[in-house]
């Protein structure tokens, strides 16, 4: 399958390590493989308030997976870096998402794909944009129209060569 989209999120413990191991993890999967990447970006958390930033990225891959045996997979790589996940819209070690899954739509008890909320959040949309604007999104729309209807929302890009 092409043009699968995975968003990356961590928090807690090394946020940026954490996404960038992530990435090589993403890398090694079996009968996958990694297309491009985003830029790392920063972004104020989107629950409550008193925890720290969040670290976020997208990337896109293909591969001879099944959507939940991808998910199998990012939630085995979440468990390898330690997920910690301490309330909803709380911190996080690791958060790895399937956001679009080609052009399947899917809506089971474990998966739905495109990501619900996608269109609201800038720390998807952004990096989404960034690697894919032309991307159209089953029953969404095209990646660079739902940028300009989603606000910034104190959104930074990270340039990695300052750190």
């Amino acid at each position: 399958m092409n043009g699968i989209f995975i968003g990356l999120g961590s928090n807690l413990a090394a946020p940026i390590k954490q996404v960038l191991m992530a990435i090589k993890a993403l890398h090694a999967l079996p009968e996958t493989k990694l297309i491009k990447q985003s830029s790392l970006y920063a972004s104020p958390p989107m629950g409550p308030q008193d925890q720290p930033d969040y670290i976020n990225a997208v990337v896109e891959l293909t591969s001879q997976l099944s959507a939940s045996e991808l998910l199998d997979q990012l939630q085995t790589i979440e468990q390898q870096q330690g997920r910690v996940k301490l309330r909803h819209w709380g911190e996080r070690t690791l958060d790895l998402d399937i956001l679009v899954y080609g052009d399947q739509e899917i809506n089971d008890e474990r998966l739905t794909i495109p990501h619900p909320g996608l269109t609201e959040r800038a720390f998807v949309l952004y990096p989404l944009a960034e690697i894919t604007p032309d991307l159209i999104i089953p029953k969404l729309g095209n990646v660079a129209s739902l940028v300009q209807n989603c606000p910034r929302a104190g959104l930074n890009r990270i340039n990695l060569d300052l750190l």
